[in-house]
């Protein structure tokens, strides 16, 4: 039996706003087909995942959906899970017999919400449909107009709807103007492009300012002037090195003291991730995929002995950069003062910095065998995704452990 690792996806309402995530389950061995047997996907499978990760760790305070197999339904041991926080995904090849239908109404009874997967209706999926909160539609399955004819007659039933599979913006413009409650897919980190739309200035100038922070040779005096530039910043950065946590005797009222107390390094990560925070009119979500891609091409270059940690960090931040400015990559990046090889990873993943690009987003969709061809472990993939995770969360709320940290 291999090893299996667990992943996982947003699910979000109609503002991009999370409300879920859904946990994905998958083999280590590199020939496999990629989901794991829904035999071996058992609870004492999730028990450990849950022991070991945590939940916390996986969803933070949101609903986790997990894939049940009509084996793991009738199997007894879902009851032990948290019923609070679990939503009971029933997929799509389980037969709904009357044994079954019982069994989730049970569940239901105790205070699981059930969804079902990858959904398209049978009058023999009637029971389960008054039984369910929540129909996920694989809108790369169906035609538009067999997606609306499943959607009209779904709300008959007064479940909610959740579009999988949306993988671009205008998709999920689509589906939203169609009515559906929930999507999931990759549409976040792509960008909404609209020919001769000026890329906003705002915005434009928090990625200028960040691209110069990373740049290995700027020097204490143009750091401070950055960080001065921007009286909010600057004003965090002082309150944090005088709180507690330094407990310092004397307080620091100067950037220049700053920079010499915390290092240059961990000021110009502070003040990435203070510019970052700043973006208020985009997806919490985006920013996040943004912070966990950039921890993870860190450790990964780490993991690959290639240095370079702060480079490699810098590329994966970037990487949603399109989407942050709902520009093409091309013309978002022409305007940073970026390195040539940061901009060949971002602009078409070419050159030396685009492996360890390609690799994090792998991770994204739990192919953990993708650092096999470098010697990376799929066990060393996973525990890098799951720290980038925590560190995203952890700086979210201005805590995150330093630099390499």
């Amino acid at each position: 039996m291999s090893e299996v690792f667990v992943g996982r996806q947003p699910i979000f309402d109609r503002s991009q706003t999370v409300r879920a995530y859904e946990l994905l389950f998958r083999s280590g061995e590199r020939n496999s087909a990629g989901a794991v047997d829904g035999n071996r996907a058992t609870a004492d499978v999730l028990a450990n995942t849950f022991t070991t990760i945590g939940l916390d760790q996986m969803a933070g305070h949101h609903p986790a959906f997990v894939n049940c197999t009509r084996e793991l339904i009738l199997g007894g041991t879902l009851m032990a899970l948290p019923k609070q926080r679990i939503v009971l995904e029933i997929l799509e090849d389980v037969h709904p017999d009357d044994e079954l239908v019982a069994e989730v109404a049970r569940l239901a009874e105790a205070g699981f919400m059930v969804a079902l997967d990858d959904f398209v209706f049978s009058p023999a999926w009637t029971p389960l449909l008054r039984i369910a909160k929540i129909v996920k539609i694989d809108v790369l399955a169906l035609s538009r107009a067999e997606i609306n004819r499943q959607r009209r007659l779904l709300r008959t039933f007064g479940v909610r709807l959740l579009a999988e599979k949306v993988e671009t913006q205008e998709d999920f413009r689509h589906f939203h103007d169609m009515g559906f409650d929930y999507f999931q897919g990759y549409f976040l980190s792509k960008p909404t492009v609209v020919r001769g739309r000026r890329m906003p200035s705002n915005r434009l100038m928090i990625l200028e300012l960040i691209a110069r922070l990373a740049d290995p040779d700027v020097d204490v005096e143009e750091l401070e002037s950055l960080i001065e530039a921007d009286v909010g910043l600057s004003f965090k950065l002082l309150k944090y090195i005088n709180s507690a946590l330094f407990g310092l005797s004397k307080r620091v009222d100067s950037m220049r003291h700053a920079v010499v107390l915390l290092g240059l390094r961990e000021i110009k990560r502070f003040a990435t991730l203070g510019l970052i925070a700043g973006i208020e009119d985009k997806p919490a979500e985006l920013l996040k995929v943004s912070l966990i891609r950039a921890r993870m091409c860190e450790q990964i270059a780490d993991a690959l002995g290639r240095g370079g940690g702060e480079t490699h960090f810098t590329v994966g931040l970037f990487s949603t950069a399109d989407a942050l400015m709902d520009a093409p990559m091309a013309d978002v990046i022409a305007s940073l003062p970026l390195s040539d090889d940061v901009k060949m990873a971002l602009s078409d993943l070419s050159g030396p910095l685009s492996d360890v690009l390609r690799i994090a987003i792998a991770c994204e969709r739990c192919r953990w065998d993708a650092g096999s061809e470098f010697g990376v472990s799929s066990q060393a993939l996973q525990e890098i995704y799951w720290d980038g995770l925590t560190w995203a969360e952890l700086s979210g709320r201005g805590s995150a452990p330093s630099h390499g940290g």
